[in-house]
């Protein structure tokens, strides 16, 4: 099993985080569609955060492990910045369900799934994107799809809200300096939780 503390956060263990996820890698993947040429390219990443309630908590992340130092050091952002995470919990915590998953405002990475309304895999089927505070930083539609529902539904987007991220955001920032995408940036509509990263196939 792959299970890894970020290195810079060693020294944070001692103030015994509120443990929000303590998934095995089996527990993390049950339930799953995806093929093994797939699952064998996830691993189980612990990380530390500050929440709502101003302490330190512990979640997990299911990645692809080509982005594993890439996640490490975005948290360790977050955590340095106590930018405010409400969970991270794998999406087998919620059957696998994106919308229950964003709806309880969980930040996560795996899931195998399609883009909705496509045939297409999303990002997320290979573990190299990452949904933050979603409910805060919703997808909401561009003009002409404006009536259609922001998602998660009934979020709304306001910067000024804490958790919410922007265009100048120092977790954005990050993020895009280690080569993600935001999905703010997407042609029919701004996609303020998503982002992903291009990475190489490997043959099994």
């Amino acid at each position: 099993m792959h299970q890894d503390l970020p290195t810079a956060a060693a020294n944070t263990i001692a103030s015994s985080p509120i443990i929000d996820s303590a998934m095995s890698l089996e527990q993390a993947l049950d339930g799953s569609a995806a093929p093994e040429s797939i699952t064998s390219q996830l691993i189980l990443l612990d990380v530390l955060y500050y929440s709502f309630d101003g302490l330190l908590h512990q979640g997990q992340l299911l990645i692809n492990k080509q982005i594993k130092d890439d996640i490490i050091a975005v948290f360790d952002t977050i955590r340095q910045n106590k930018f405010p995470i409400a969970r991270a919990i794998p999406i087998a915590h919620y059957q696998w369900n994106d919308n229950l998953s964003m709806a309880a405002n969980n930040s996560s990475s795996f899931c195998y799934r399609t883009i909705e309304g496509t045939n297409r895999l999303s990002h997320h089927a290979s573990g190299n994107a990452i949904d933050i505070n979603p409910l805060l930083n919703p997808l909401v539609w561009k003009e002409p799809y404006q009536d259609r529902p922001n998602q998660p539904q009934g979020a709304i987007y306001d910067i000024n809200i804490e958790g919410t991220l922007h265009a100048q955001h120092i977790v954005v920032r990050e993020l895009q300096k280690r080569g993600f995408l935001w999905g703010r940036n997407f042609q029919r509509y701004y996609d303020n939780h998503h982002f992903q990263k291009n990475i190489p196939a490997i043959s099994s």
